[in-house]
């Protein structure tokens, strides 16, 4: 039977595709647009949006397990519509095409940002609500919480869906490269010229595939698990990619609440130059919040173990030169 993955493009799906072909799977990709990074796969690609209903439905035809990855991840502004329409309307349009074609079971990839964020000092885990137009979050965070509703009204349609949340995901196959990527290669590169006193949760992306991969054959119906890594400071992250690489990091540490102040300014130069901001208000939102992520329950039901953050960026920095990124 096939096994159907959107989103096999970014960097998780890239990896997830590359393990499930590992397994000797038959393994069809809903792609966008351009799938050059899974040149030498076995895969049947399949070319569509995940927005468009009529494509969800061909690709879904004759799988037994779907992944669905394809989202908008964006922290920028003036991006709320292409956020909602992905984010929101293609979890619908999966659901639908799922139950109609008689999948098995469905494996939802949301996020940690589609949880509430309140309150800000206590653990989080699965029994944390999601977050809501009034917390005042950025668009993907409400549309990634959204998302998670129409998969609920999946579950109470009777489709067999487990979701997993993982958090910032960093590793290796980062082909375009990613947010969190070009993070990493912006401290290698002395792009930064000042650090931000905060931090986020940084997990393998190949934790978060061998995660999927367990619950999908493990994972409880209708239920969610965590997949975190571990809370690292940006300067400490700063400190690692130096131990890694030899590049120095910046020696300035900009205070939060400075950084938040600068944000909008700083937002909307970018957006006069055409060029990507630095940093936005999204993104040091995100710094601030959710410290402390657990994963015992994805531990204890999946066997889910995340390796030492210093080995994921080794690794990853490995990637890069081997894939002569630098």
């Amino acid at each position: 039977m096939t096994t159907l993955v959107t989103g096999a493009t970014g960097h998780i799906g890239v990896n997830l595709v590359r393990e499930l072909v590992r397994e000797g799977r038959k393994v069809r990709a809903l792609v966008r647009n351009g799938g050059h990074c899974l040149d030498g796969l076995d895969v049947e690609i399949v070319s569509g949006d995940v927005r468009d209903p009529e494509a969800v439905e061909r690709a879904a035809r004759g799988a037994e397990t779907v992944f669905h990855l394809a989202a908008h991840i964006s922290i920028i502004k003036g991006e709320a519509q292409t956020v909602k329409e992905c984010n929101i309307q293609g979890p619908r349009n999966v659901v639908k095409a799922c139950l109609e074609a008689g999948v098995k079971r469905l494996v939802h990839f949301s996020s940690i940002h589609a949880l509430s964020v309140f309150p800000r000092d206590g653990i989080v885990d699965e029994t944390r609500p999601l977050t809501h137009d009034g917390e005042g979050v950025p668009d993907y965070d409400r549309s990634k919480a959204m998302g998670e509703r129409e998969i609920a009204a999946g579950v109470a349609q009777g489709l067999d869906v487990v979701t997993v949340n993982p958090t910032g995901v960093i590793g290796p196959y980062d082909h375009r490269p990613s947010a969190l990527g070009t993070v990493l290669l912006d401290l290698y590169h002395r792009r930064v010229p000042s650090l931000v006193d905060g931090g986020f949760n940084w997990v393998d992306v190949r934790d978060v595939v061998a995660g999927a991969l367990a619950a999908e054959s493990r994972g409880r119906k209708g239920e969610r698990y965590l997949l975190s890594g571990h809370w690292v400071s940006v300067p400490d992250l700063a400190r690692i990619v130096h131990e890694v690489t030899g590049k120095r990091p910046p020696l300035f540490v900009c205070p939060m609440w400075l950084a938040r102040s600068a944000a909008p300014f700083a937002e909307s130069y970018a957006k006069a130059m055409k060029k990507p901001p630095l940093f936005t208000s999204a993104a040091l939102h995100a710094l601030r919040n959710h410290r402390h992520i657990s994963h015992k329950k994805a531990s204890d039901e999946l066997g889910y173990a995340p390796r030492p953050t210093r080995e994921t960026i080794a690794d990853t920095f490995a990637w890069f030169r081997q894939a002569k990124v630098i």
